[in-house]
């Protein structure tokens, strides 16, 4: 009978959640639901000196609103919890005591002290002490020391941590589903600590100890855990267990030169590494983007689906993601891209739900406005401008003259546009605009072609001109959609305050 998927996240809580930590959230989201599988979170906070106060509270809000959401966690206790390390601390001990039991692992009295003394020694001789099969027989443990010297030091109280025995001479075969097969010569390992003085499992221990007793089948996890991959596949077999099938994700790489995506990289070249806002740094939903563009793009980002599509709906991310499909090597990181993908959300979204979000903006910073304009003329709006939009927030600098009138106009298009003539023309425009009823774009321009018809004049004299006149610059939306939009009276105004302040 085949294993139901079980995936796990396990983030320490020391700080926000770093965009390569939410694409390795989204692999393994992808993975377990393609599969039917579960989806847990679990918090890795045995490190209790580098705990951050609210770290893990932002990591389920980034969850939940790049929409990837856990199964299993903090909160949503399901059969294998509790999911914080340090609520299963309890837990661990035995284990450690049972590798040490079956000759996996041993007592280690060294201090501090000591071991600062050999790696200055070594470093003296131009070596590197490792502590493992060359040396640990001669060091301050329990395979160098009689047994009753053992008890008496356990009994006594002292410190001690407990060292994995990594083996001598052989050769460990390694499978990764995404980098095939891996050779490690044991001799090169060193006996990593499992247990703390402090009463407290390392990473390794309770790592493996989690996913086995959370019947986790696939570790997706970063690159940089590919060094602990001997150790990790050494404690299965010494536990007796059934190791889960492994894959490593490849780093996301920096815009520029080599290196792994960081913090720094992004208050450089100024763009976001954080799904939400950590400190002093904007995430991604304070910028604007949307979760859908930001999974899209991470998604993206060391996978490839086989195919020219760019674009991806969750679901068709979870229908085509496999890890077979997922790179060896580093990814780079396009920050233009991030925002071209963005920008296809923003076109693929409705007017009516383009304008709630703009609605929002002017409520927090243009509220005078909206006393004028409803939701509707905002959508009219919205129709005319999004296409030129990368952001919600960009609205207003594409559209603000539909909302004000414009205080100031562009100098050079002064000089090219006004001349001695414009003031006479659009005052004849002025009485032309009094006697229209309908003032719907089409119908407005309609009888304005007429107009310039009729009267002989070139086209170019008068809608320049309006367009200044309306926008304060050559940019903007098709002229008579303006007009349908603000309306008789407001565009007659603006012409009057041209023609006083201009001329």
């Amino acid at each position: 009978m085949t294993k139901r998927v079980r995936v796990r996240f396990a983030p320490s809580p020391t700080g926000g959640l770093h965009i390569g930590g939410v694409r390795t959230a989204l692999f393994n989201y992808l993975f377990a639901k393609k599969h039917k599988g579960d989806f847990v979170l679990r918090i890795e906070d045995t490190d209790q000196n580098r705990y951050v106060e609210g770290a893990e509270k932002y990591i389920v809000d980034a969850l939940n609103w790049c929409n990837i959401p856990f199964d299993e966690g903090p909160g949503k206790e399901g059969n294998f919890g509790p999911y914080r390390q340090s609520e299963r601390k309890h837990i661990y001990k035995k284990y450690a005591d049972q590798l040490v039991a079956s000759g996996h692992a041993y007592y280690a009295f060294d201090t501090t002290e000591e071991l600062d003394a050999h790696r200055k020694d070594h470093e003296e001789k131009g070596k590197t002490f490792i502590y493992n099969w060359h040396n640990r027989e001669k060091l301050n443990n329990s395979l160098a020391l009689s047994k009753e010297q053992v008890d008496k030091n356990l009994s006594s109280g002292m410190d001690f941590v407990i060292r994995f025995k990594s083996p001598q001479d052989q050769k460990l075969s390694l499978q990764d589903i995404i980098r095939g097969s891996i050779e490690i010569d044991t001799n090169v390992l060193d006996d990593k600590v499992l247990f703390k003085s402090d009463g407290m499992p390392t990473y390794h221990l309770a790592n493996i100890v989690d996913d086995h007793l959370m019947e986790i089948t696939h570790v997706i996890r970063g690159e940089e855990w590919l060094p602990s991959l001997a150790l990790h596949q050494q404690l299965y077999d010494a536990f007796g267990w059934e190791a889960p099938k492994f894959a490593h994700l490849p780093l996301i790489m920096k815009p520029v030169g080599k290196g792994k995506l960081s913090k720094r990289d992004g208050e450089k070249l100024g763009f976001p590494v954080f799904p939400l806002s950590w400190n002093e740094s904007n995430g991604y939903r304070e910028e604007g983007y949307f979760p859908e563009a930001v999974i899209n793009f991470l998604a993206l980002l060391g996978w490839n689906p086989g195919t020219e599509q760019e674009i991806f709906s969750l679901e068709e991310l979870i229908e085509a993601f496999t890890l077979e499909r997922v790179h060896k090597s580093g990814a780079r990181f396009d920050p233009e891209k991030t925002k071209w993908y963005n920008h296809q959300y923003l076109q693929q979204k409705s007017d009516e739900e383009l304008a709630v979000l703009f609605e929002e903006i002017l409520k927090g910073s243009h509220t005078n406005v909206l006393e004028e304009k409803n939701l509707n003329d905002i959508i009219k709006i919205i129709t005319l401008i999004k296409e030129r939009a990368t952001f919600v927030k960009e609205f207003w600098e594409l559209g603000d003259y539909f909302f004000e009138a414009p205080t100031s106009y562009e100098q050079k298009a002064v000089k090219k546009q006004w001349k001695e003539e414009t003031p006479q023309i659009l005052n004849q425009l002025i009485s032309v605009l009094v006697g229209i009823d309908d003032f719907s774009s089409e119908n407005v321009e309609n009888i304005v072609k007429e107009w310039i018809a009729k009267e002989e004049l070139s086209f170019g004299k008068v809608m320049a001109p309006l367009r200044l006149v309306l926008v304060g610059d050559m940019k903007g939306a098709h002229v008579f959609d303006i007009l349908g939009i603000i309306g008789k009276e407001e565009t007659i105004k603006r012409i009057k305050n041209a023609i006083t302040n201009i001329s």
